[in-house]
């Protein structure tokens, strides 16, 4: 095994046993009735970050199912949007039941979570998922993207907002370009904004 691999591998032993102790804090909470809806919070998480921690070492492209990703990218995002006091987003999923993605499912998870998260921090109030055939597309009813930085959107640093990183659409491209797909984004003619994925 090469030296890179070998400290590849050494801090994903690490962070899980950060997760570890997290989760074992969970437990202590879990008993206390004030606390118990946190705990899952922070269950929740703390299995979040085993799976992107496991991912990094997955070398096997295997057929996985949307549906469990999309669900699993829920949760976490009305959990950070309860932890950060913000109105929780509505979804509305339609996903052909034979559709299946190459890759792992944490960084398939990674990609939902960051689209999602863009679009409630453009002031969406719901998103909707379609998948079928070979095409996903997320769609919102925020006020959609501007022209002048529609041709930039995936771009890193590229941000209509100054306190946020600008990093996560140029993830979401990252990891559906890896996995052999393209992403594009656009304004729908109703408006909001539609990020069309193809497989």
């Amino acid at each position: 095994m090469a030296v890179a691999d070998l400290t590849l591998e050494g801090l994903v032993h690490d962070l899980n046993n950060v997760f570890q102790t997290i989760a074992e804090s969970v437990e202590l909470l879990e008993d206390d009735p004030k606390w118990e809806k946190l705990a899952h919070t922070l269950q929740r998480s703390a299995d979040r970050g085993h799976r992107i921690a496991h991912s990094i070492l997955e070398t096997n492209r295997t057929s996985i199912e949307l549906s469990p990703i999309i669900e699993n990218a829920t949760l976490f995002c009305h959990d950070y949007w309860e932890c950060a006091n913000r109105p929780k987003m509505d979804f509305f999923a339609e996903i052909d039941p034979e559709f299946r993605l190459k890759g792992d499912a944490a960084g398939w998870e990674r990609v939902f979570v960051n689209l999602f998260l863009n679009s409630a921090q453009a002031g969406a109030k719901k998103i909707r998922i379609r998948a079928q055939r070979n095409e996903i597309v997320v769609s919102d009813d925020g006020p959609g993207i501007s022209v002048e930085l529609l041709p930039r959107i995936f771009q890193p640093r590229v941000s209509t907002k100054s306190i946020i990183s600008g990093l996560g659409l140029y993830v979401v491209q990252s990891i559906v370009e890896q996995n052999g797909g393209t992403v594009t984004a656009a304004n729908g003619p109703n408006g909001g904004a539609v990020f069309t994925m193809r497989i």
